[in-house]
């Protein structure tokens, strides 16, 4: 499995490795000292001796490519910035069929809802749902309440407790 990290930063971690197995530093002591297994830094070394410093090279990225391309990803974050209500709907919040519908139009590609989201997340969006209040909710009296009357209501100091130890066991009944 591919560790966690940029390509560049991996390419300078194989780098890294083989140098230190130039300095006639053990497979193991290099891998104890890169974070990985003595058979990556074998394998890396044996690449690096056969190609030479080429064969560090950070590899494509395995996986099917985007089908939106970036500038048209800066495209729909311009659109959804505009919002909801200047692309003809009646309520501004985005939907994720919303945003699928709207990449339908805009670019020609079919999204499911479900993959809308993910496309959401690598570009730093994150889902929001829009707070349900009354419109005619009077915070003030809302604190007032707090204040005055719930500390008169509560059961506890501390909230609600159970005032007996309830027990299915029957050495204690």
């Amino acid at each position: 499995m591919r560790p966690v990290g940029a390509a560049e930063e991996l390419e300078r971690r194989r780098r890294r490795a083989v140098l230190l197995v130039t300095q006639n530093l053990s497979l193991n002591e290099v891998a104890r000292r890169i974070g990985c297994h003595a058979s990556s830094v074998m394998r890396w070394n044996d690449a690096y001796r056969r190609e030479g410093a080429k064969a560090l090279n950070p590899k494509p990225t395995p996986g099917r490519p985007p089908r939106l391309t970036r500038r048209q990803k800066k495209r729909l974050e311009s659109y959804l910035l505009k919002g909801a209500l200047a692309h003809g709907y009646h309520t501004d919040p985005w939907t994720t069929l919303r945003i699928a519908e709207l990449i339908k139009q805009k670019f020609g590609l079919r999204y499911h809802r479900d993959h809308v989201g993910r496309l959401l997340h690598a570009l730093g969006w994150s889902c929001q749902k829009p707070e349900r209040r009354a419109l005619q909710r009077n915070e003030d009296a809302i604190e007032d309440w707090k204040r005055r009357e719930w500390p008169r209501i509560k059961k506890t100091p501390r909230g609600w407790a159970p005032m007996l130890p309830l027990s299915t066991n029957p050495a204690f009944s």
